[in-house]
């Protein structure tokens, strides 16, 4: 299975921008994107003139990496997107904010989606009381997404209990212990805290 397997700290430092790809890392003084605010590389601290070309692309890859898909599964979303009704850079934040594993990272159970992928793929979760390890799956409302009993006595979940966790969208429905989270309505495009410029993204594959 394909998956990026470099630094993550350097495709921040590459947009410019905090992904949140380390989790609590990116919030403290430790951030390399804090320390080193220049894209990597020899020449990444000379200044350069984005190009229309270059703020569409980069916008494409800092939804890329935010939501950690790769390249043909998100022009696979694009397309999707543009089959579907109303605004197509919307419908394709959507899509990728109801995937399995934004879910999870959502609903507080994984301190990245990295690992909220890694979560999924064994077998942790339980999607409407059937097992599931398919990360990109998609949620619909409705559906209620829960850690399973045998895996909440192991040190990484007890430990993720007991952090506090971020607010759940109004989109989701989570529990007083985390343990499980009810999809109550489809996301919308203010639901989506990252600053997104998604007409970008459309533009860049209008071409």
């Amino acid at each position: 299975m394909a998956r990026y397997t470099g630094p993550v700290c350097r495709l921040c430092r590459r947009e410019g921008v905090k992904l949140y790809l380390k989790g609590d890392r990116c919030m403290s003084g430790k951030c390399a994107l804090d320390r080193r605010n220049s894209a990597p590389g020899q020449h990444g601290a000379a200044a350069k003139k984005a190009k229309e070309y270059g703020k569409q692309l980069r916008e494409k890859q800092k939804a890329k990496r935010y939501y950690g898909v790769l390249e043909k599964q998100f022009a696979n979303y694009f397309v999707e997107a543009e089959r579907k009704e109303g605004m197509t850079g919307e419908n394709l934040l959507i899509l990728l904010e109801r995937r399995l594993d934004n879910v999870v990272y959502r609903m507080g159970m994984a301190s990245t989606r990295k690992e909220a992928r890694q979560l999924v793929l064994h077998t942790h979760f339980t999607l409407n009381g059937k097992n599931v390890n398919i990360p990109s799956l998609l949620v619909k409302p409705g559906d209620v997404i829960v850690v399973k009993e045998t895996s909440r006595d192991s040190v990484k979940f007890k430990e993720l209990a007991q952090v506090k966790r971020q607010e759940a969208p109004v989109w989701m429905e989570v529990s007083e212990d985390g343990y499980t989270c009810k999809v109550v309505a489809m996301p919308k495009r203010e639901d989506i805290e990252f600053p997104f410029e998604e007409q970008l993204i459309v533009e860049l594959y209008s071409k």
